[in-house]
């Protein structure tokens, strides 16, 4: 218990290192954050691949932007003092903003200005991504709050011909069958809608690759929300198809208020299945269909796409009032928020990992007493403590997964495995 406390904290250390960096979908905030998670998981020796696509790459319907490069930002009044500086906080500039250079009236900065009225005193997160413009963000308040007069707006900033950043980890099972864990890079400064997911992933890396023997594939996959998992899913589609058994992507997993699902197209995968599955055991759980989906579960989803992948969160992105503002800040996470999500992934894993359908190898009820499966001396009580593993045998008829039995006797997948475990070694199982 020690040492996953210990996690929870170092999940935090680094995503308190990763909070300040200036993101977007393209530029060096998104390598700059890849490096630093590369270098965590590569002291356990976990090498992550960094790949380039150029601006004006075709990726199915869509088209890598040009990269965003932003050096200032900032909001000067006549006598030199700074209204606004992306120095203290990187969401004051509009994510991929053009260069501007001059003096305005305050009529005039109010019209690129955004805000966020119905929480007047967060700055808000904004982007225009697909057409060029440029703007600030600050609270309502500190906007009622300026004087008429001129105003210095100034952003240096340029949009070039360079590259969209995205990462992966392929860690090669026992089969080539694969799971995908999947988060994304791509926002600035805010922690459960950004830092959160991808710390969350590189843990989960780390704990895959301390498996002394897995079955599965595993794919790790880190990239701008929304262009780049398209951009990823145009180079791996046909690949993912033909190996992925099920799909996480994980965002928005800091707070500790809420789990959640965001389910697959029809909600009928066994990533719906497993997932539901493990969130079932816990206090505060929500399903939210994919007609609720936002983040990159909707693009493995598409029509003709049709990938087994759910997303997974604690609070729903959009849910929360942190939201999307400068109030999505460090304190709305906690070692201990990382740590569920983390505990809740690796019990998705190590169930994932015991899955099978299995079936009974004897006929009738098999006689568990001259195994040492079952107590000696009959008692009232001394049923319960095998309940579950005799109830488990009534439902191995080769119909039914480890899931589907959990579900059917009320047991978590988790308490099963082990159950699992100590009939397949007396032979009374197979799978």
């Amino acid at each position: 218990m020690e040492a996953i406390r210990y996690l929870g904290q170092e999940m935090y250390d680094l995503a308190d290192e990763i909070f300040p960096i200036c993101r977007s979908i393209t530029g060096d905030g998104v390598r700059r954050t890849l490096e630093l998670i590369s270098q965590y998981v590569g002291q356990d020796g976990i090498k992550l691949v960094m790949h380039e696509v150029p601006s004006g790459t075709q990726v199915f319907d869509w088209t890598v932007p040009k990269e965003w490069v932003i050096r200032s930002a900032y909001i000067e009044n006549r006598q030199g003092k700074r209204i606004i500086d992306m120095k203290d906080n990187n969401l004051h500039v509009m994510g991929y903003s053009t260069p501007v250079d001059r003096w305005v009236s305050l009529d005039e900065l109010k019209e690129c200005v955004h805000t966020q009225p119905d929480q007047p005193s967060v700055i808000p997160y904004v982007t225009s991504y697909y057409r060029e413009r440029y703007g600030f963000c600050m609270s309502a308040d500190q906007l009622a709050s300026l004087e008429d007069g001129e105003y210095h707006i100034y952003i240096d900033s340029e949009l070039t011909d360079g590259s969209l950043t995205y990462a992966e980890v392929v860690m090669p099972g026992e089969t080539d069958e694969e799971l995908l864990l999947s988060s994304y890079t791509c926002h600035p400064s805010m922690a459960n809608n950004e830092c959160s997911g991808p710390v969350v992933l590189a843990a989960l890396m780390k704990y895959v690759n301390s498996l002394k023997g897995h079955r599965y594939t595993y794919r790790f996959v880190l990239n701008p929300e929304t262009i780049g998992s398209i951009t990823y899913l145009s180079r791996n589609l046909d690949h993912l198809r033909d190996k992925l058994v099920a799909g996480v992507v994980l965002s928005c997993v800091g707070d500790d208020r809420d789990y959640s699902i965001i389910e697959s197209r029809y909600a009928d995968t066994i990533a719906d299945k497993s997932l539901k599955c493990i969130l079932s055991a816990k206090a505060r759980y929500t399903t939210y269909s994919y007609l609720k989906r936002g983040s990159d579960e909707r693009q493995y989803n598409a029509p003709g796409i049709d990938l087994p992948v759910v997303g997974f969160c604690r609070t729903k992105y959009g849910e929360f009032p942190e939201y999307h503002t400068s109030a999505d800040h460090m304190g709305l996470i906690s070692p201990a928020g990382l740590q569920g999500s983390y505990e809740t992934m690796v019990q998705w894993i190590d169930s994932m990992e015991s899955n099978r359908k299995y079936r009974v190898t004897v006929l009738g009820e098999p006689q568990l007493g001259r195994r040492g499966l079952y107590p000696t001396i009959s008692q009232k009580g001394s049923y319960d403590e095998i309940k579950s593993m005799v109830d488990l045998i009534a439902y191995a008829d080769g119909r039914n997964d480890l899931f589907d039995i959990s579900g059917r006797i009320g047991v978590a997948p988790s308490d099963l495995i082990p159950i699992v475990k100590k009939l397949l070694e007396n032979g009374l199982i197979r799978g």
